[in-house]
């Protein structure tokens, strides 16, 4: 039985077993990165990753490749804030993969400040990356996946502060707010050609770099909300990416499902 306050890292069961995956923001040691790599421990065939830093990019495409052998593994830089990016990326993921299955929006930014000090130009940056960012990737994407039409999934990175209030996150919250209801709407426009969109909404998902960054008692007030008393592993938040982009969902779409184990 798995410990829900320690649980063990739980191996792939071929979910994706001959698809091809593009994840975005999946450079580093976050949700994205651990999305790809549990795509392709659940058999994806191949699978192209992306993100804004080519240095941390490049290093984390020869990462996958070691760590778990497989060799059709591609990185493309993006800024998925700039259209011809999105576009160049969406093209570069058909070439390598020979149609892409499975899309995986995880590009986001957040800050921390309270709305009576922000300017629009911060306000502006968070909501271009985090909400105009899925959108442009998931728009390239339904028009690439209808012309070829042989359908597919698309899994958007929204958050649980799109339902649940925090301070100084009103720009993130707005943005992850809108991922949601661009992913219930999207979804009900692209089922009419065999395409699947849903949504994952975590709360804390912990991984190094937030462990340096974020102040000590703010991440141990928000995990001593949590029913386990902690936060979310990256894994545990991509595995259920894993379920969403599944044949295992196959009646599932325009869904948000949280990681939260507290109540919004």
């Amino acid at each position: 039985m798995i410990d829900l306050k320690n649980p063990a890292y739980v191996g792939g069961h071929k979910l994706l077993e001959g698809k091809s995956v593009l994840v975005t923001a999946a450079a580093g040691v976050g949700i994205g990165f651990s999305a790809a790599t549990r795509a392709v421990e659940e058999g994806c065939r191949a699978i192209v990753i992306s993100d804004i830093h080519e240095g941390r990019l490049q290093a984390s495409v020869e990462k996958l490749k070691q760590e778990t052998g497989l060799e059709s593994v591609w990185g493309q830089t993006c800024n998925v804030a700039v259209e011809e990016e999105v576009q160049a990326l969406v093209d570069f993921a058909e070439d390598k993969l020979g149609g892409t299955d499975v899309l995986i929006n995880n590009a986001g930014l957040g800050t921390s400040k309270l709305l009576v000090d922000m300017d629009d130009a911060e306000w502006d940056k968070v909501i271009q990356v985090t909400l105009y960012g899925t959108m442009r990737m998931t728009r390239c994407m339904m028009r690439t996946m209808k012309a070829r039409g042989n359908g597919g999934v698309i899994v958007n990175n929204a958050s649980v502060l799109g339902w649940r209030a925090q301070k100084e996150q009103s720009h993130y919250a707005a943005a992850k707010a809108g991922v949601m209801a661009l992913t219930r709407c999207a979804a009900v426009e692209a089922a009419e050609f065999n395409v699947r969109i849903n949504a994952v909404a975590p709360s804390i998902a912990v991984h190094p770099m937030l462990r340096k960054s974020a102040p000590e008692e703010l991440l141990a007030e928000l995990e001593g909300k949590e029913a386990y008393g902690r936060g979310a592993e990256v894994w545990e938040v991509a595995n259920v990416m894993m379920f969403l982009a599944s044949d295992y969902s196959s009646y599932l779409t325009g869904e948000i499902i949280s990681t939260s184990s507290q109540r919004a």
